[in-house]
């Protein structure tokens, strides 16, 4: 029997906001729940009566209430959700309207700076005016090229009050990749900011919003967010206007447009590493599933203050802000984690009392390779738990965070993607966590593992799929008439299951009821027709002080696939034949024969999404020959170079 890494105390499980729900809905179906997996197993076989259930119990503020949950569960995709329902997304975000802290923002280049839940009703009914006023009305898009900074999360609440839809780039993707984005969707109105900062360097990215505001012609107006100047220059910028100069400053107040549930709300974009990014259009699905992975999941309550490392480039931002439904304090921060060092998040934890800390494998992987020890260094007794995601977390980083994080906290592993903007697999606060594995599915996402077949299977790698529909999954992809691209992108695979599949490589073990991942799926290595992930590689690897990063990917190679090791080294260390003799037998030893890469070469770097994944299908592309299509929608695309001037060593 495996011993967990941690389990929650009675009173911790007691005072769970789970533990109430499970009571509630005992209560009031005459039902006899005791604990997770009980509660999970009634989500999937009665899927409306849950979210009826999750309704009620987030208090979703409508005017008009549903007649029905879902209209047919067996149309996948496309079914229907809260059917009826009138109501507007940003009014469930801005229920809170009292002196509580709703926002506080720490960034590299200011002080502090802090927003009540009432500061933030007047600022979002002082832009949404400005907005009205301009012209915007439902169905129009609204988009963001920003830092995350406050300002930011009100533009998104001002937009989506009108019944706007609402879509974001951060500030440190090049202005290629943001048009690529952006000027997909036609939009109305562009909020920017005159720079940002990263690793104390001011960046002014006011020529990126002049070439953005030249290229997309459907502009109506930019709005200029003053962050790295204070004397910015908007001639080059065409229809641009000044934050403080556009937004009406008389107050007011707001009128919430009421809207179907499935009135777009959110227009979210695939990575474009290997093509132009997908638009992915999300209505208020996304709302009541953040409530559920907040409330119930990770058992955020009004008391606690929650940040995650992101920009608003990625879903994990869209996720935090849904916090302020809970009425939580939000913590936000622009810059380098690991600027001035890499105990700078681990300050903010201890200064400012973060009760949740959100962050990346990449991130707890780069602390563990720094042998830091935040537990040792700061006050960390107000943090209750740790939220990760991004990518897969082996093992070794579990045990990493109790040894030198804290013994007594809530590692909640997550993973989901930014197509449904939430969860397939997550964590709870009742039941133990285990080294390497996620505590479980999502409550409501009905999750298997799949093998080549289309076969369910237990303990065996294979692909996570969910037989069932739930809210938050794209409600159609933007100018994808038919849905051909979206029916492509999940449903196909499996051409003899109704079933979506998401493109990752699980293994659910009976044993515990955990679920490990491997990477991508279409990452997965076949050496000799055997499927396996590069993620079992990678954390062998995290054994290996002399290197700092990694990537396996395949390549065809002889009517059969070989694999290639590429390996980021530490300063000053080389790549001898002897270390990669002792890598090779510990892959061997620790992962299976198959995962011992055929080649291991040294590259400068590693290429990474502005999400901060590692981008192992552009590499792949490569070695097989193959152009890739999207260097702009990688955070260092000059990594690649590399690769490119050592193809032709790798094809003798």
């Amino acid at each position: 029997m495996k011993t967990p890494l941690w389990t929650p105390s009675e009173e911790r499980q007691r005072n769970a906001n789970i533990t109430a729900f499970i009571r509630r809905v005992n209560e009031q179906s005459s039902l006899e729940i005791r604990n997770y997996p009980e509660l999970y197993r009634w989500s999937v076989e009665d899927i409306p009566a849950f979210w009826a259930k999750l309704w009620d119990y987030a208090e979703i503020k409508a005017s008009r209430g549903y007649d029905r949950v879902v209209d047919d569960l067996a149309r996948f995709p496309g079914a229907n959700w809260f059917i009826g329902a009138r109501l507007n997304f940003a009014e469930n975000l801005l229920r809170y309207r009292d002196e509580h802290v709703a926002l506080l923002f720490r960034g590299e280049s200011m002080a502090s700076r802090s927003m009540t839940y009432a500061e933030l009703y007047n600022e979002v009914a002082g832009l949404a005016k400005a907005l009205h006023d301009l012209g915007v009305v439902p169905g129009d898009r609204v988009v963001a090229y920003m830092p995350n900074l406050i300002e930011t999360v009100v533009a998104m609440l001002a937009a989506t009050s009108l019944g706007a839809v609402w879509a974001a780039c951060a500030t440190d993707i090049g202005p290629r990749a943001a048009l690529d984005r952006l000027g997909q969707v036609e939009p109305k109105v562009l909020f920017t900011a005159d720079g940002y900062v990263h690793k104390g360097q001011l960046f002014d990215t006011s020529a990126n919003a002049a070439r953005l505001a030249r290229d997309i012609p459907s502009l109506k107006k930019v709005v200029v967010v003053r962050y790295t100047s204070n004397h910015s220059d908007l001639s080059r910028i065409p229809q641009a206007v000044l934050y403080d100069d556009f937004i009406s400053r008389g107050g007011g107040t707001l009128v919430f447009e009421q809207l179907p549930f499935d009135h777009p709300v959110y227009i979210m974009f695939s990575s474009g590493t290997t093509g132009r990014p997908k638009c992915i259009v999300q209505g208020a699905g996304v709302l009541i599933n953040h409530i559920k992975e907040h409330r119930l999941h990770a058992d955020l309550n009004r008391e606690d203050r929650m940040f995650y490392i992101t920009t608003c480039s990625w879903m994990m931002w869209n996720w935090l802000v849904s916090g302020l439904a809970t009425g939580a304090t939000l913590i936000l921060n622009e810059g380098s984690p690991v600027y001035p060092d890499a105990g700078a998040m681990w300050k903010m934890v201890r200064d400012v009392g973060i009760t949740i800390f959100g962050c990346s494998a990449t991130y707890i992987n780069y602390l563990m390779s720094q042998r830091i020890r935040p537990g040792e260094e700061f006050d960390l007794s107000a943090l209750k738990e740790i939220s990760q995601t991004g990518s897969t977390l082996s093992a070794e980083g579990f045990e990493y965070v109790y040894r030198a994080v804290k013994r007594d906290l809530h590692l909640n592993s997550i993973s989901g993607g930014t197509d449904i903007n939430g969860c397939f697999a997550g964590g709870n606060p009742i039941s133990p966590v285990y080294a390497g594995e996620l505590q479980g599915p999502a409550l409501a996402m009905k999750i298997k593992a799949y093998d080549e077949a289309g076969l369910p299977v237990r303990d065996r790698q294979g692909e996570l799929v969910c037989e069932a529909p739930a809210p938050s999954m794209p409600l159609y992809f933007w100018n994808d008439p038919g849905q051909g691209k979206y029916r492509s992108t999940y449903f196909h695979f499996f051409s003899n299951r109704n079933v979506w599949r998401h493109g990752d490589y699980i293994q659910i073990r009976s044993d515990t009821g955990g679920i490990t991942f491997y990477g991508r799926s279409d990452s997965t290595l076949k050496p000799s027709g055997v499927r396996i992930g590069t993620a079992e590689i990678y954390a062998v690897l995290e054994g290996f002080e002399e290197i700092a990063d990694s990537l396996a990917v395949g390549q065809h190679w002889q009517g059969d696939q070989r694999v290639l090791l590429f390996v980021k080294m530490n300063p000053g260390v080389p790549l001898s034949e002897e270390l990669q003799c002792r890598i090779k037998e510990e892959i061997k030893a620790n992962a299976s024969v198959r995962h011992v890469p055929a080649v291991i070469v040294e590259v400068p770097d590693i290429p990474y999404t502005f999400n901060m994944k590692k981008v192992e299908s552009a590499v792949a592309y490569i070695v097989n020959g193959k152009p890739v299509a999207n260097r702009d929608a990688l955070r260092n695309p000059e990594s690649l170079d590399a690769f490119e001037k050592i193809l032709p060593r790798l094809r003798d």
